[in-house]
């Protein structure tokens, strides 16, 4: 894919080894702890996790009536029957580890309506010699029951359905130690009750080459421990890692999946998504935040289970100094936005429990990135209002409607009925962890940009209808608006001229 990204408007800060918590835990990269039991949700509205790992669903332990069987004992033996049957063939592989040809490009081409069963113990290995699993164009194929492992898929890359093909449906896989993105997703993909763990880039990457993925449903799976190269610190900024990354998704439920222990960011939706429903997920000790939610439109994030996010790289950005608010759920230069068709016409966040974690919500808007700009990191993209780039230039961009439309704005943001828990003492911080945050930076870049000043600072903070109430918050909170510099208690960012948090119970005293 080759964009390169970096979510923060400073530079991104290197990802570190885990730092978790020690609660039911074994060791796990760098030495530190990772949970092993069920996690207790300690009244959180998500009453339980998807525990694919330790426990996958089995496969039928006979051939289907009508299925080709596949041999493990024959190398290449599932590429070549694949290729030899009719489309809509069901292929039901035996236990065992089956290989594909020892050659880099070697891989599975389904046909459409293909359908991969695997019986218990059935795996598909690699061997870190052939890039893809499953590749090509077909529409419709279905993936149950089976491990795939061991491939190596250059970066941006993914192992099954590298292509992106659409109608896929995986189901009960488990997708492991593989390089590259475990899994691709194409439009009307359905993801469910996989087990996506210690990929070296991605768990998923939703992505095609030059259009939408519309209509994906992400459910009930275990999603952990990806992103085992390090991208981000080999190649800082990229914004290319995370347990889940979505790009340009047009229409999303991603509900009920356990992200958890991920070397970086949990769910990353980055550029031009719109019409998200990311709920009734357990979100929890990953090494960055959360959620990201970057130059994006309309979602809807409610009833999370939120903890222990973004201990390593939030720490980090404090020791080094670093006064921005690296927030666990981070909103980038994205909002509601009613002329864009959705379900919502904001981003509503709702009914989450946020709980010791390294801050809270970030609502951000970096006032030197817009389209056309060479500040823009989702290179040679613009907003969905303005499809051709080359418009945003001078004259015409300092004026209605392109002065609001070449920008991807914060706005509309509505976070109400949230519980907010923070004991600094679990998270093992004095400063730089306590923070609910909205903000841009003063603009300066390029000499020709209409948004120099702190014109895009004054409207994140007070006139693009960005609202906290209702909320609840224990533990000592505080509170950032318009810069970085500008830091609130309570009674301030309750009081003229941010009046945020009506209605909302801040108890200082730290405990669940």
């Amino acid at each position: 894919m080759g964009i390169e990204r970096r979510h923060w408007a400073w530079a991104a800060a290197p990802l570190a080894l885990a730092l978790l918590a020690a609660t039911g835990c074994a060791g796990t990269h760098g030495g530190q702890a990772k949970p092993t039991a069920a996690p207790v949700t300690f009244g959180a509205p998500s009453t339980s996790v998807a525990r694919v790992c330790a426990a996958p669903a089995a496969g039928p332990a006979k051939a289907p009536a009508g299925a080709v069987t596949v041999d493990p004992a024959v190398v290449g033996d599932l590429a070549a029957k694949t290729k030899d049957n009719p489309p809509h063939t069901t292929f039901w592989l035996r236990p065992g580890t089956h290989r594909l040809d020892p050659d880099r490009y070697a891989q599975v081409v389904p046909k459409n309506g293909d359908r991969y069963l695997g019986a218990p113990g059935a795996v598909l290995d690699g061997r870190k010699e052939n890039q893809y699993a499953f590749g090509g164009t077909a529409r419709d194929v279905t993936l149950r029951f089976l491990t795939v492992q061991g491939f190596v898929a250059p970066q941006n890359e993914g192992v099954v359905n590298h292509d992106s093909a659409e109608g896929w449906v995986i189901e009960h896989a488990t997708i492991r130690n593989n390089s590259g993105a475990g899994l691709m997703a194409g439009a009307h993909q359905r993801v469910r009750a996989n087990c996506l763990r210690d990929n070296g880039q991605y768990g998923m990457n939703a992505y095609t080459s030059g259009g939408h993925v519309g209509d994906l449903v992400v459910e009930g799976n275990e999603i952990t421990g990806n992103n085992t190269g390090d991208w981000e610190r080999r190649r800082p900024g990229c914004g290319c890692t995370g347990g889940v990354k979505f790009w340009a998704v047009d229409g999303a439920e991603v509900r009920g999946n356990w992200v958890h222990d991920n070397r970086g960011t949990g769910l990353w939706a980055d550029t031009d998504n719109n019409d998200f429903r990311i709920e009734n997920n357990v979100i929890e000790a990953n090494d960055g935040a959360a959620l990201i939610y970057e130059t994006s439109y309309n979602a809807v994030i409610r009833n999370n289970t939120i903890r222990r996010n973004n201990w390593v790289e939030g720490r980090r950005a404090a020791d080094r100094g670093d006064d921005f608010p690296f927030a666990t759920v981070y909103l980038s230069e994205s909002g509601g936005e009613p002329r864009i068709r959705a379900r919502t016409d904001k981003i509503e966040i709702y009914r989450n429990v946020l709980e010791n974690n390294w801050n809270g919500i970030t609502l951000w808007e970096n006032a030197d990135r817009f389209c056309n700009s060479p500040a823009n990191t989702s290179s040679g993209a613009c907003t969905l209002l303005v499809r051709d780039t080359g418009r945003c230039a001078k004259p015409a961009i300092a004026r209605a409607p392109l002065y609001a439309d070449c920008r991807w704005k914060t706005q509309r943001v509505d976070i109400h009925g949230n519980r907010f828990v923070l004991d600094t003492s679990v998270v093992n911080c004095t400063a730089k962890c306590d923070r609910m945050a909205v903000l841009a930076n003063y603009g300066t870049y390029p000499d020709w940009s209409p948004y120099k000043g702190d014109g895009v600072a004054e409207a994140i903070t007070g006139r693009q209808h960005n609202r906290w109430h209702d909320n609840v918050y224990v533990g000592p909170w505080t509170f950032v608006a318009h810069d970085p510099s500008r830091v609130l208690d309570s009674g301030q960012w309750q009081g003229a001229p941010y009046r945020q948090d009506a209605g909302s119970t801040l108890d200082p005293q730290a405990g669940g």
